[in-house]
């Protein structure tokens, strides 16, 4: 059985500038898994890079309030909404609200350095 606790998971500052704390990702653990995830975290008046993966990505929101940003479109987000992004869409993430913007990132295949790129 693998179970790992947020609090166990090392925060680094992902290229995107958001707080991440991997909890799974095929390169790094005894998994069978094609995806990554981890927990990021926006504090108020904070944003992510404008960035793109090869990859797909699903953000789901776990508390607090942002502007999603995908190709020119926005969109309000907020606790339990989920946000497909699709293969190479630029995207960023605003938190509107006056809290800390928290949300899991699912990236599909696992990701990696190589294939993000920042604008």
């Amino acid at each position: 059985m693998f179970v790992r606790r947020l609090a166990d998971c090392e925060e680094f500052l992902s290229g995107d500038m958001c707080r991440l704390r991997e909890f799974l990702h095929p390169d790094k653990h005894d998994v069978e898994l094609r995806y990554s995830l981890a927990h990021a975290v926006l504090h108020p008046g904070e944003s992510s890079a404008t960035h793109r993966l090869r990859t797909s990505e699903v953000y789901f929101i776990i508390e607090g309030n942002g502007t999603m940003v995908i190709s020119g479109e926005e969109r309000e987000v907020g606790p339990d909404d989920m946000v497909y992004i699709p293969p190479m869409h630029w995207q960023h993430l605003v938190n509107t609200g006056e809290s800390d913007l928290k949300f899991l990132c699912i990236v599909d295949p696992a990701w990696r350095e190589a294939d993000e790129e920042l604008r």
